[in-house]
């Protein structure tokens, strides 16, 4: 699985009120983007990175499996999305030993530490922007569990922004 994000410097992946005005205009290259979603068929997500997603206009990930984790089935969800109100952990593992391509871990933070803390992200893919917002929500809210990482490659851009691919180091 992994976590192909954006973060600020400062490591906010969205402001306060779950703004992304402060990532960059579309750019002449995809930063990996279309590389990820073509080895990719399943998306998860918690259910406010869901709800942001579809406030963006008509859902980007179509002909994708998405999985958004809720604590509230009952809520609206679209013929795209599966939602779920399975453990996040537990549903992940069962989900990791399935056949098929990778699985894209889109956000946003708690699901991001729960699946982190379980050990479960095979790669980090972060997109460093360079800004600093002070206030956000968090990359990894709270962790837990600490995770030396070792840089696999990497990709610095004219703009600024440095995409960096980690994998976790053996213990």
């Amino acid at each position: 699985m992994k976590l192909y994000i954006a973060t600020s410097l400062d490591g906010k992946i969205a402001r306060d009120d779950h703004g992304l005005d402060w990532l960059p205009e579309e750019h002449e290259d995809d930063y990996g983007y279309n590389a990820l979603m073509n080895a990719t068929d399943v998306l998860l997500m918690g259910y406010t990175t869901y709800d942001v997603c579809i406030g963006l206009g008509d859902w980007p990930y179509k002909g994708k499996t998405t999985y958004v984790f809720t604590s509230d089935a009952a809520k609206p969800a679209t013929n795209d999305v599966i939602l779920t109100t399975e453990d996040p952990v537990a549903f992940t593992k069962r989900l990791k030993e399935q056949a098929g391509q990778d699985i894209w871990l889109v956000g946003g933070g708690e699901i991001n530490r729960l699946l982190h803390d379980a050990g479960l992200i095979d790669e980090y893919i972060i997109a460093i922007i360079p800004v600093v917002l002070g206030k956000g929500i968090e990359l990894f809210p709270n962790i837990k569990r600490e995770q030396a990482l070792q840089l696999s490659k990497h990709k610095v851009y004219d703009s600024g922004l440095a995409l960096m691919y980690y994998r976790p180091k053996a213990t």
